[in-house]
């Protein structure tokens, strides 16, 4: 793997973003390539929005009219992605992460908020790289040991509060 250019942006104005967790959002997304052993340089953007505009592309994107905590937007497929002719990086896609929800899931599975944000990062970049856990079994079952290695890899080990719930 080459270079990994992240591009963060924050639209939300309900949660100050604390110190430190773009460089986190950085090492989840360069693990989970390294992990993958991807080949080449990416682009990935990722952008903090509130519940209210997630709700709305959840809607727009999903046909659900909620909230939810992270949406990944693909550009690629198969392992075949658009390419940033300035750079020769292949786009893998958009993160979208809801602060509200993100601090709403780290009160209830009681770990920091670093954690919280950390493993939806990881967990969108999985689905931007092909991977999907929407029909269960083995292949949620993949995904979430792939998520849990990232998270041990860049320090922040499983604890008690491992939950898969229903609404992934």
């Amino acid at each position: 793997m080459n270079k990994v250019k992240v591009i963060i942006s924050n639209t939300q104005k309900k949660v100050k973003v604390p110190t430190g967790i773009r460089l986190l959002i950085r090492r989840c997304c360069h693990a989970v390539l390294q992990l993958e052993g991807f080949d080449g340089s990416a682009e990935v953007s990722v952008r903090f929005v509130d519940n209210e505009e997630i709700r709305k592309l959840n809607k727009r994107f999903r046909n659900l009219d909620k909230e939810t905590d992270v949406l990944s937007f693909p550009l690629g497929e198969n392992g075949h992605f658009d390419i940033n002719h300035d750079t020769g990086a292949k786009l893998l896609g958009d993160i979208v992460i809801s602060m509200e929800k993100a601090v709403e899931q780290a009160k209830l599975y009681n770990h920091p908020l670093q954690r919280e944000i950390g493993f939806l990062t990881v967990h969108s970049m999985l689905h931007l790289l092909g991977y999907d856990h929407e029909n269960g079994g083995i292949e949620a079952v993949h995904m979430r040991e792939k998520e849990e290695t990232v998270l041990t890899q860049i320090g922040w080990k499983r604890d008690n509060s491992y939950y898969m719930g229903d609404e992934e």
